[in-house]
């Protein structure tokens, strides 16, 4: 009960989340619209797993977003703010530029609606500071449970066809987050976000409405590329990477009485270095690979259940002593909608993971839902690390099962799109891995548990 009466007690502070799940809009005019959210939440660890991790953890984490946007047409212009802070953290908390940062521009952009491509393409072409979400978002993602949000500076081109195919062109750079230093993440200082100029990251990503026609109705086709080209510079070094990751996608989305599909496959190739050390010159051939594989049934009864199979798989590097290198690495799309509660927690991500797992979800009513999911999660290489506890055994002795994740959460509208409260566990049961690889943690299990209230205008 403590994460809750902790929520109940804070409510009144500011708080905020994402431009797609805000509510409808105050407008002040035809020409101009305000809207944001006001989000706090209640974090607690207990038991660690990552590298040499004692204790128990705990996190009070506050964000607010205020977007306005003014349309006088036939550009429109958007600023949004945003504010993550965080308290009660430790020296032995996680923390990092993707949990604390404090006030800074979220977005700052201009936007040319309706362009007329062809009779049956229109287009959005939008140009600055913005946040970016592209089907899956596997690949890349404006996050919702993190609490600060990703933002790119550049281009963009979203075209819409008359039946509902999207083509997304994109050609931007990743804005680096500050403060970076733990002292000054945790006294939530002041200090500006900067555009990573030397990182530039491109895609073409089209999605195919009914793919497939009458013969499955609802089945979206999708093929894209990806790529990322980096360099060093004065104040931030890199493993200069130089990436191209083409794949394509099949999906048909969750309905009540029908079969939903979910096939996520994509393959990347190009060069880095091992390490960001500016020493490190010698240049790895890089070959690596994700599927994400699901299917599931929504059940026409009360609650309208859903029960999924899914796999996710990521490459890990077979041979850490050789000329290439073969984990597939997350870069800028999500994991917890698919993986785990993220956050202090979360310890699985798409790097060096094999991971079959199940997911129940159900609906008791418009205000209510609540999802489970457990994963039985593998090294896809013995011999590498698993990334987000920092833990790797090269000579493969330690085995390669981790062990098992449960994570659940439950969400219900206090009031109706204004005021949501959200409740949420994990569990992590660790396996021969967890348990004999070279720096071990004071325990083998860990439970998160958290509590949230977001308010929307």
């Amino acid at each position: 009960m403590r994460p809750f009466l902790v929520m109940l007690a804070l409510a009144g502070f500011p708080l905020c989340a994402p431009a797609s799940t805000l509510a409808e809009p105050e407008t002040h005019a035809d020409w101009f619209t305000l809207k944001g959210e006001a989000r706090v939440r209640y974090e607690s660890l207990d038991g660690q797993f990552r590298q040499n991790g004692t204790g128990s953890d705990q996190l009070l984490l506050f964000r607010t977003l205020l977007l306005a946007e003014f349309d006088p047409g036939p550009i429109r212009f958007g600023v949004e703010l945003q504010d993550s802070r965080t308290y009660l953290g430790d020296e032995g908390t996680p923390l990092s530029s993707s949990i604390a940062n404090p006030l800074d521009i979220l977005q700052a952009y201009i936007a040319v609606d309706d362009i007329g491509l062809t009779s049956d393409w229109t287009g959005t072409f939008t140009l600055g500071r913005q946040t970016i979400s592209i089907g899956s978002k596997r690949h890349i993602e404006r996050v919702d449970f993190a609490n600060v949000i990703k933002s790119y500076t550049g281009a963009r081109l979203l075209a819409r066809h008359t039946d509902g195919s999207e083509f997304h062109a994109i050609y931007v750079v990743p804005t680096a987050r500050f403060p970076n230093q733990r002292d000054d993440l945790f006294d939530n200082a002041l200090s500006g976000d900067e555009e990573q100029w030397q990182r530039r990251i491109w895609a073409l990503h089209y999605r195919k409405a009914d793919f497939l026609g009458d013969q499955v109705p609802g089945l979206w086709g999708e093929i894209f590329v990806y790529g990322l080209e980096e360099s060093d510079s004065e104040t931030f070094q890199t493993p200069d990477r130089s990436y191209v990751e083409p794949g394509f996608r099949l999906y048909r989305k969750p309905t009540v009485g029908q079969w939903d599909i979910d096939i996520d496959t994509a393959y990347r190739f190009g060069t880095r270095y091992q390490t960001s050390s500016p020493s490190d010159t010698q240049s790895l051939d890089v070959e690596a690979a994700m599927a994400f594989l699901a299917a599931g049934y929504t059940f026409d009864t009360d609650w309208s259940p859903r029960v999924a199979l899914e796999y996710y798989y990521a490459s890990g590097d077979e041979d850490p002593n050789d000329q290439s290198y073969d984990q597939y690495e997350r870069l800028f799309g999500s994991r917890r909608s698919d993986l785990n509660n993220t956050s202090i927690h979360g310890p699985l991500t798409p790097a060096n993971l094999s991971a079959p797992g199940f997911r129940v979800e159900v609906k008791p009513s418009d205000r209510i839902d609540a999802r489970f999911y457990y994963h039985a999660a593998f090294l896809a290489s013995e011999t590498d690390q698993w990334v987000i506890a920092k833990r790797q055994d090269p000579t493969g002795q330690s085995g390669d099962f981790i062990g098992h994740t449960l994570d659940g959460r439950m969400r219900y509208w206090v009031i109706e799109d204004q005021l949501r409260l959200e409740l949420g566990a994990s569990a992590f049961i660790g396996g021969e891995f967890a348990k004999t690889a070279p720096g071990r943690p004071d325990s083998d299990t860990s439970l998160f548990t958290y509590a949230q209230l977001t308010f929307s205008f």
